[in-house]
């Protein structure tokens, strides 16, 4: 596990619905119980984010995917590597394993391209932990829909199949990567998946 920094990177991943941010929340709240300061942030970040997750738009392929690393570059840059820095941890919900899913896999880009631009814009920056969230694709949708109020569905309506590929890119990421990518099974109660969570950072960061 290669650390970028004196702070700690754990990244969230799955698909839509899985329960990223709330899961990412409990982590937080369990790491200050221990002293740890946290960064909880996410991705598509900043003004670019609309432009992603809302309407019906269909961005070409590689258009859609230099706008998501236009917004990481300004999102490393003001965010996740200046709390790095200073030590802390930082928890972000989705990052470049959802451009390599979303875009490299279900929309066909390809991984060289997208490993290239994450070389340009990242370097050698790497999570310390990722929790791959995996469900099955319906639960997530169902849930993923009933919850957005603000219009952020764009990816949620690209239809059945689109997610069925993202939820195998997911799981093929985390078995190419096992030393950095750990499967989370997160359809059970949320308090399950939070100790289950728990479990592997412990094991994996040694904290606790």
């Amino acid at each position: 596990m290669t650390k970028t920094s004196r702070g700690t990177f754990v990244t969230f991943e799955g698909g839509e619905g899985a329960g990223k941010s709330t899961q990412l929340g409990l982590l937080a709240a369990r790491l200050k119980t221990h002293g740890i300061g946290v960064v909880e942030t996410r991705e598509p970040n900043g003004p670019i984010r609309n432009l992603l997750v809302q309407g019906d738009r269909n961005w070409a392929p590689l258009a859609e995917t230099l706008l998501h690393f236009a917004a990481r570059a300004e999102h490393l840059a003001e965010t996740i590597l200046p709390s790095l820095g200073e030590g802390s941890w930082v928890l972000c919900d989705r990052f470049a394993d959802s451009t390599m899913a979303y875009q490299g896999y279900a929309q066909e880009l390809g991984r060289p391209t997208v490993e290239k631009l994450y070389r340009m814009v990242a370097g050698r920056l790497k999570p310390d932990l990722t929790l791959v969230m995996d469900m099955p694709v319906g639960v997530g949708l169902d849930r993923s829909l009933r919850r957005h109020v603000n219009h952020e569905t764009r990816y949620e309506l690209m239809g059945r199949q689109f997610h069925e590929t993202v939820r195998a890119a997911f799981l093929e990421i985390a078995a190419r990567e096992p030393q950095r990518c750990v499967v989370i099974d997160a359809n059970r109660p949320v308090e399950t998946v939070h100790e289950a969570i728990w479990a592997t950072v412990k094991e994996r960061l040694k904290v606790g």
